[in-house]
């Protein structure tokens, strides 16, 4: 590969990303039901974006689906968890029935997905700000360092049969960084360096995360989820990442405790 189709594109990548960083950024700090708007519509976008790959030939059928997911979600983050757990299984239940191909695919991740956006929401609305900022900043760091590491080192890849441009040292390097950002948030917030190693984790959910997405691309045969943002694809490609991190953190938290050696009101 030469030194210019290696950065090809990048200065459209990092433009989408400045847009996305600082419109996904003000929204988790004004957190809220702005914020549960903003996952609803994400979700709702991303199982657009899902049945599209799978059911290509409705047409009708991934807004439908779409539109019920995103009320779905936002519904269950304005009640108690007891309710919200059927509402987070609704859309599967719904859908699944409507597909003419990849159904049983479809309910499955429309419930994983689902489930990380209620995660997400939960995340924050129950530890704040700090912690939010955290989650996010492990996965974009994961992202970004496994990008440099991936075109600089290269090297052997990772699962080339599934995701051709993903490397061994761009994955290692994410799980670096990842840990190098669980340090300093363990420094700024005297919580134990437990978090190292959970920030390790989170950041090979959020690449497991990216793999399973990979494979449904691969499966449907298509390069991105959409072409809603330039540079990335669709949502699904840019928030894939966020969701193995989001469900992970969901189970994890209630396993490990968090945020480690604090109360969780920290």
């Amino acid at each position: 590969m030469s030194a210019r189709s290696r950065w090809n594109d990048l200065s459209e990548r990092m433009i989408s990303g400045i847009v996305l960083v600082a419109v996904g950024m003000t929204v988790v700090w004004i957190g809220g039901f702005t914020f549960h708007i903003a996952i609803a519509l994400i979700v709702g976008l991303m199982i657009w974006e899902l049945v599209s790959m799978l059911d290509h030939d409705r047409a009708k059928t991934p807004l439908v689906l779409g539109v019920a997911s995103g009320i779905a979600v936002l519904t269950a983050g304005e009640v108690s968890p007891a309710v919200a757990m059927p509402l987070l299984l609704a859309p599967s239940m719904l859908g699944i029935g409507q597909m003419s191909r990849g159904g049983v695919t479809f309910a499955s991740f429309t419930a994983l997905i689902m489930l990380a956006g209620y995660g997400m929401m939960a995340h924050r609305d129950d530890y704040g700000l700090f912690w939010m900022l955290w989650l996010v900043l492990v996965v974009v760091a994961t992202d970004v360092a496994g990008y440099f590491a991936g075109r600089l080192i290269g090297g052997p890849k990772f699962w080339p049969r599934v995701s051709p441009k993903k490397t061994w040292s761009g994955t290692v390097a994410g799980w670096i960084a990842a840990g190098a950002l669980g340090a300093a948030f363990a420094a700024l917030s005297n919580a134990n360096y437990g978090l190292v190693p959970l920030s390790i984790a989170i950041s090979m959910a959020s690449q497991l995360g990216d793999i399973a997405e990979s494979a449904i691309k691969r499966r449907a045969g298509v390069k991105d989820s959409s072409n809603l943002i330039p540079g990335h694809g669709g949502l699904f490609d840019r928030f894939d990442g966020m969701l193995g991190a989001a469900l992970f953190i969901l189970i994890a938290g209630q396993i490990v405790g968090f945020p480690p050696g604090l109360p969780p009101s920290m």
